[in-house]
């Protein structure tokens, strides 16, 4: 919601030809795609997988998985902002104030879940960038895991056939080496697997929490817009009462903003998840929080006084037209 505009009509109209343009040939494109999306062509991504050592090979399709994630939560982030665009476009057709005001705000909404899912996509690439390290560091011990089980098995071949032969001596001493040298590239392995397999998941699991909260944050104000909404049947004949609360809309749009910029992971929930040595933020991680549980009180309060204001003038405004109504029969009378 941050520096986004309280409508997504002026933009969209502009990018409407543009979009036209494009229609046929996106819909040929869609059409071939469907066509051929059974085969399973070798490609170059094959060929890098099929020449993986066999100690890395688990990770690299595990990381190959991961794009296809963030590919569809990106998708899903366009959808997004797809559908919020017909949603505001539909409602300044149907004529009714009311719904074309409430529908381009809920539009606007509806956009920034999108961007909350672009956001949580863009975490997920930077986690899958930390399990490369994993899969590199499994790719430089390879070899030397492969060169001593080679010396090892050239042992026990030699002392099958010839058990007095010159050459054990030699081999058993580029063991030797071979063992040393493996035994500093295992533990490097063992160290780097450890810590950046946490700090991979640790990311992933609090850009999880940051989505949740945050989309729930624009769910929570996406149903104050409907309140405002009167979808009280009316008989044949009669004039609903004129919508007044486009002011209000664009207030809860920034009540919403506000709420997005002012939002803090629990600070003791992360000191609990994550340790006394990393609960006071500052890991590259963290991200922006939700402050202290005193903090969060507060702003629980002041989003129940704005839904008691929001009830209030909708009743307010419903009692108005009520008694201006009776007054005008009266005067008639």
């Amino acid at each position: 919601m941050l520096n986004r505009a309280l409508s997504i009509r002026s933009s969209n109209r502009s990018s409407n030809s543009t979009t036209s343009t494009h229609s046929g040939a996106t819909a040929a494109s869609s059409r071939h795609h469907h066509q051929h999306q059974h085969h399973k062509p070798f490609s170059l991504t094959s060929l890098r997988g099929s020449t993986q050592p066999e100690l890395a090979k688990r990770l690299y399709r595990l990381i190959k998985t991961g794009n296809s994630l963030i590919a569809a939560h990106s998708a899903a982030a366009r959808e997004r902002a797809s559908i919020a665009t017909q949603l505001s476009e539909w409602g300044e057709q149907t004529g009714d104030a009311a719904v074309s005001d409430v529908s381009d705000k809920v539009g606007v909404v509806l956009c920034e879940l999108g961007e909350q899912e672009e956001a949580y996509a863009a975490a997920l690439d930077a986690g899958r960038a930390v399990l490369k390290v994993v899969r590199d560091t499994e790719r430089s011990v390879a070899p030397s895991r492969e060169g001593r089980r080679r010396i090892a098995d050239e042992i026990a071949r030699i002392k099958a056939r010839e058990p007095q032969s010159a050459r054990l001596v030699t081999l058993e001493q580029e063991l030797v080496r071979a063992e040393a040298e493996n035994l500093v590239a295992e533990a490097q392995l063992g160290n780097v697997t450890r810590q950046k397999f946490r700090e991979a998941y640790t990311a992933e699991f609090l850009a999880t929490i940051e989505r949740a909260e945050k989309q729930a944050i624009l769910a929570r104000h996406g149903l104050r817009l409907l309140q405002l909404l009167d979808d009280a049947p009316v008989v044949p004949g009669d004039a609903r009462p004129a919508y007044t609360h486009a002011p209000q809309a664009r207030q809860i749009l920034n009540d919403a903003e506000d709420d997005l910029r002012e939002w803090r992971l629990d600070g003791a929930l992360l000191q609990q998840l994550l340790g006394d040595d990393e609960g006071g933020g500052g890991g590259e991680a963290t991200p922006r929080g939700q402050g202290s549980g005193k903090q969060k009180g507060k702003e629980e309060e002041q989003k129940q006084k704005r839904k008691d204001v929001d009830r209030e003038s909708v009743a307010g405004s419903d009692r108005d037209g009520g008694m201006s109504a009776e007054t005008g029969e009266s005067e008639r009378s």
